[in-house]
């Protein structure tokens, strides 16, 4: 992980002066010492970031509820009719919206201007740009969706609610905090948004205002945290057009656009495909499946967001980087691999007992987007190096890759195969994205090896998978209740003894930097 700031920030104990800065051992850089300033006496960069991932994961599961609550409590006061009309908008404009993240924040955090009010005003504009010309499309395209989907209804509503794109730029301010690694301001002013509109929106639907109840509550919840963050800001909000910034912006951007419009056309291929070869229902099995790779993509954000800004004001020492790297991405597979192979093993047992014998087609799918999701943990967060470097083409190449391969692969078998199919075409997908991007990990990292690196982060997960074989070898076809709760505890307590074992160096300084004991290993 990145190294411990004190030895470069100005005026801290030891440290030489910024002037000095000799890339000695751990030294980012006089520029970087801005991005220190909220970082308290004493503390280090690795310890504070330890801390920060703490913070972001109760903030994220916190305001996942709160959102889970919104949008269930809320029901109990619409129909069916109003409900689905709020499902619709938010599937259109979500739609669109995706567009929009394209990285303006990330190459902010990125940058290390001297005059950081001034990048962030530029900054501030090109956002507003692209937030308008969203805004715009959005406006533009109701009235096609409406002819589309035979709604004419969703209009009016659907116009109301793409005014949250425009609101939210005065939220826009929270990526100084972001830079700063203040991640619990940060987290502080993005939790307003939620919860205003949890409340708004009650109300309203207790007052019977049907779907304008989440409109209102969600555009009341975006205009209350982004008047608050403005009022935190360190910064003027002003625009500032600058056209060298906004070609420098656009160079570290569109490959981000790239591969965000590739997961947009591999998403519409995929449904069209299973709405012509499973239909609708199995449409739903794909998207059961696909819960499981969203906690992943979330729990592996969280930890890519929170090291972003940190490995930005070391980026240009590239030993901190390799470290960092690694270091993370073993944390993640520590427990993602386990999850995800644990998700193929007891796919059937999980269905089974929770959901019946109507979604008994889910099983095949789950274990093929189980080995799916083991592989992907595998290098995980390297796109975040990639920006960290200002160097995000590669991001693009293994998008436009990973779309040839889902169209070659995965929509192929679905309409040829089925739900079996387009399983395991994902895990063949998910090597294909991994190979693609091991190249670029190669060309950033001398001396970085797939092969070790995907066997230490399998090594645990191979003596607990071989234990739960054995124990269904040894019980032949019959497996009662207490015979699964028999192999999933040996599981788990196999998979958690042997990660002691071949990783204990790395978990006890990951838990001294919490416990502010900060002590490196090899990586």
């Amino acid at each position: 992980m990145p190294d411990s700031p004190e030895r470069h920030r100005p005026g801290s104990p030891g440290a030489a002066p910024p002037a000095a800065a000799d890339g000695g051992e751990d030294a980012p850089g006089p520029k970087a010492s801005d991005r220190f300033a909220a970082i308290p006496e004493g503390r280090g960069l690795r310890e504070h970031t330890a801390r920060g991932t703490l913070i972001n994961a109760a903030f994220s599961i916190g305001l996942a509820w709160v959102g889970l609550l919104r949008r269930f409590l809320i029901a109990a006061f619409l129909t069916a009719e109003d409900y689905g009309l709020w499902g619709l908008l938010v599937v259109v404009l979500a739609t669109i919206m995706f567009l929009k993240e394209v990285g303006i924040s990330d190459k902010y955090v990125q940058q290390d201007d001297l005059d950081q009010e001034e990048a962030f005003q530029k900054a501030f504009t090109i956002e507003a740009i692209v937030s308008l010309a969203i805004f715009a499309l959005m406006v533009a395209s109701l009235p096609l969706f409406a002819v589309v989907y035979g709604e004419p209804d969703m209009i009016l509503p659907g116009l109301a609610l793409a005014l949250v794109v425009p609101v939210s730029l005065f939220s826009f301010p929270r990526v100084i905090f972001y830079r700063r690694l203040q991640y619990a301001r940060q987290r502080l002013l993005e939790s307003i948004d939620p919860v205003v509109g949890i409340v708004v929106t009650l109300g309203l639907g207790v007052a019977g205002a049907g779907y304008w109840s989440l409109i209102v509550g969600q555009l009341a919840g975006v205009l209350a945290a982004g008047l608050v963050t403005v009022a935190y800001a360190p910064y003027r909000l002003r625009l500032r057009y600058d056209r060298g910034t906004l070609r420098e912006y656009f160079h570290f951007s569109w490959p981000l656009f790239v591969g965000q419009s590739t997961n947009l056309v591999t998403l519409q291929a995929t449904m069209l495909a299973g709405k012509a070869s499973v239909g609708l229902a199995g449409i739903g099995v794909i998207g059961l499946a696909g819960q499981f790779t969203s906690l992943s993509d979330r729990i592996q954000q969280i930890v890519t967001q929170t090291l972003y800004p940190a490995i930005c004001a070391v980026a240009d020492r590239m030993d901190l980087l390799h470290e960092s790297f690694v270091k993370s991405n073993r944390l993640g597979m520590m427990w993602g691999i386990p999850f995800a192979l644990g998700l193929t093993l007891f796919a059937g047992d999980l269905v089974d007992a929770l959901l019946g014998e109507e979604w008994r087609a889910a099983i095949p799918v789950l274990e093929g987007f189980g080995i799916a999701v083991a592989i992907s943990q595998i290098g995980f967060n390297w796109t975040a190096f990639m920006r960290a470097r200002n160097d995000t083409r590669g991001i693009a190449t293994v998008a436009a890759g990973g779309l040839v391969s889902s169209l070659g692969l995965t929509v192929p078998a679905l309409l040829l195969w089925g739900l079996e199919g387009f399983a395991w075409a994902m895990a063949a997908h998910a090597v294909v994205l991994l190979l693609l991007r091991s190249v670029y990990l190669r060309r950033m990292f001398a001396g970085f090896s797939l092969v070790r690196h995907i066997a230490r982060g399998c090594l645990p997960s191979v003596p607990a998978v071989a234990a739960v074989l054995l124990i269904r070898a040894a019980e032949g076809g019959s497996r009662p209740a207490a015979a699964v709760a028999a192999e999933l505890a040996a599981y788990v307590a196999v998979t958690v003894a042997f990660t002691w074992v071949f990783e204990r160096g790395l978990l006890r300084e990951a838990t001294g930097y919490v416990r502010g004991r900060r002590r490196a290993v090899t990586a």
